[in-house]
């Protein structure tokens, strides 16, 4: 149930237009400070995984790997995505909130 709720999310947040997708637009959003969750693809490569990893344990942004890339494109509406930065405070907090239930 908790999985449906989390793909649910994303989608409400493409919707508000809070989601940076694609590898260069998260770690943008990363970079930036408008990241306040970052999420990869479970099957997203060691190396994306990786650097996605430590780039939100160094600028403190939440991560977490779920889903797969054709799940998280399918809740934004996109082709595959490996990643994807929430763009909103409160957004950011109800996706980390469900996705903590999953751990």
């Amino acid at each position: 149930m908790n999985h449906k709720k989390i793909i649910s999310l994303i989608g409400l947040s493409m919707k508000a237009g809070k989601i940076a997708s694609g590898e260069f637009a998260t770690e943008k959003a990363v970079k930036t400070g408008k990241a306040y969750l970052v999420v990869v693809a479970s099957e997203a490569s060691d190396n994306t995984k990786k650097k996605f990893h430590n780039m939100c344990e160094y600028y403190k942004v939440p991560y977490y790997e779920f889903g797969e890339k054709t799940e998280l494109g399918m809740a934004i509406g996109k082709e595959h995505r490996a990643s994807l930065a929430v763009t909103d405070e409160n957004l950011g907090s109800a996706l980390e909130k469900q996705l903590n239930m999953l751990a």
